[in-house]
């Protein structure tokens, strides 16, 4: 991700930050295997992230909304996630509660870097 160059940014190792958005590398791909989850918090942010089956990096707010199941150990298909408490199913590409029984999931932009690092973007 390339930051811009109107704005003004504080860069380290893993972490480029502008007054609109905290840009930071999690990890690498393969450090989630596909059709698995995994939790992080970035900026004090519960995140989980997803690697679906067909290989594409997703990145949502950790909790479900209904009972703050853990989403990263819900069931992952190629764009969807099951929550491991009561089954609700939640759209990955766009957080949406696919039966509507709740409201839907905070979603985070996914930068995959040359070097297979997974960068997010968060705003402040």
């Amino acid at each position: 991700m390339k930051p811009s160059s109107k704005a003004l940014f504080h860069v380290s190792s893993s972490t480029i930050e502008s007054p609109t958005a905290i840009i930071t590398k999690v990890c690498s791909v393969a450090e989630i295997p596909i059709g698995e989850g995994r939790e992080v918090t970035i900026a004090e942010r519960r995140i989980a992230l997803f690697r679906s089956r067909n290989g594409t990096i997703y990145a949502t707010q950790a909790a479900c909304p209904h009972r703050q199941g853990p989403l990263a150990d819900g069931i992952v298909s190629d764009t969807k996630v099951t929550c491991p408490m009561h089954e609700l199913l939640f759209d990955l590409t766009s957080g949406e509660a696919i039966d509507g029984c709740c409201d839907g999931l905070k979603t985070y932009q996914v930068e995959i870097d040359a070097n297979h690092d997974i960068w997010l973007s968060l705003i402040p």
